[in-house]
């Protein structure tokens, strides 16, 4: 199985700029990326549209400009894939997936393989979150996603608190909060109690930045796992899929200067289940990228998988993409 994971800093500041990287995909996706209103949003679509190119010639060992897509099962709303020269649908799997400047595939050439990636970040809209947390609580605002989560994700959201750290490091655990795991506000004054009788005061704006991180995990797998069945997010049975020992990596460290941060924590023992029943064919998998970013990846079957989802490669836009490509 291939993952693959683009420079993110190597694009132009617009689509107009960007027409040296554009001549290397089709007149269709250049016409879809010059149309984006956002200049944010066609730098992600690009770099998922060479992402995307690179790794089906790769995998398939055709040429660039013989590459062709299709969708799976139904010709308009299906599961994009990947169509050989003669049309018919190609042995490979992949999926993609953007956010705040950050694209991702996964991908492998197991023809039965089902894929799906999805990135999140943790501080994207944090003023207007925030403000209605500061209004409702974390609770309240957790209640507004009742059409997407179950009771019991919304109860794990609220009050299971995942190991987080202090200003100075100190790790805390739930055992050390007491009843304090139910606290829904910020701007609180709580106290831990470390395993050596040590009180350790700290602001609840730690405990609720847990919770969140704790939700966009949830939000991560659902979306993951919505991308590998492909269907939309509104799927009929969102609610129906849970998701069971959900806990969020531990961060990695944060980009300096022109340096990338490194990777955190990898979770891989959550769970999937669709109306009461284990998807025991199904493998979770979230990781960690940089203090902000969590990448989480669906996949099946289980017995058809390598060890690790979350493997990714680090590539270069120049040296790794563009120069393997030919124009179109």
């Amino acid at each position: 199985m291939f993952f693959l994971f683009p420079d993110r800093r190597c694009f132009h500041d617009s689509p107009a700029q960007a027409a040296h990287e554009l001549q290397f995909i089709s007149a269709a996706e250049r016409e879809a990326i010059t149309r984006k209103y956002h200049i944010a949003d066609a730098r992600m679509s690009l770099a998922s549209a060479l992402l995307k190119r690179l790794f089906v010639s790769k995998t398939l060992g055709i040429p660039w400009n013989q590459v062709r897509y299709g969708r799976k099962r139904d010709p308009q709303h299906g599961k994009p894939c990947a169509l050989l020269p003669d049309g018919s649908q190609a042995p490979i799997e992949f999926n993609v997936s953007h956010q705040n400047g950050l694209v991702a595939l996964v991908g492998c050439n197991d023809p039965v393989a089902e894929l799906g990636v999805d990135i999140v970040c943790t501080d994207e809209r944090t003023e207007y979150t925030y403000k209605l947390i500061d209004r409702e609580g974390l609770d309240g605002w957790v209640d507004i996603y009742e059409d997407i989560f179950s009771e019991e994700e919304m109860w794990d959201i609220k009050y299971n608190v995942d190991p987080f750290p202090l200003l100075d490091g100190t790790e805390v655990t739930a055992e050390m909060l007491g009843r304090y795991d139910r606290v829904c506000k910020r701007g609180m004054s709580l106290v831990a109690t470390l395993p050596s009788g040590e009180k350790r005061k700290f602001s609840s704006d730690l405990l609720i930045d847990a919770k969140l991180r704790k939700f966009y995990v949830y939000w991560c797998f659902k979306e993951a796992y919505i991308k590998l069945d492909g269907e939309a997010l509104l799927a009929k049975w969102i609610k129906e899929l849970e998701f069971k020992n959900v806990r969020a990596p531990r961060q990695g460290s944060p980009a300096r200067c022109a340096v990338y941060g490194t990777w955190g924590e990898r979770v891989c023992d959550s769970e999937a289940w669709l109306k009461r029943k284990r998807l025991a064919d199904v493998r979770l998998e979230i990781q960690s990228f940089e203090e902000i970013f969590m990448i989480g990846v669906a996949a099946k079957p289980a017995d058809r998988l390598p060890e690790y989802l979350t493997d990714f490669t680090n590539l270069h836009l120049q040296h790794d993409v563009l120069d393997y490509a030919t124009p179109l």
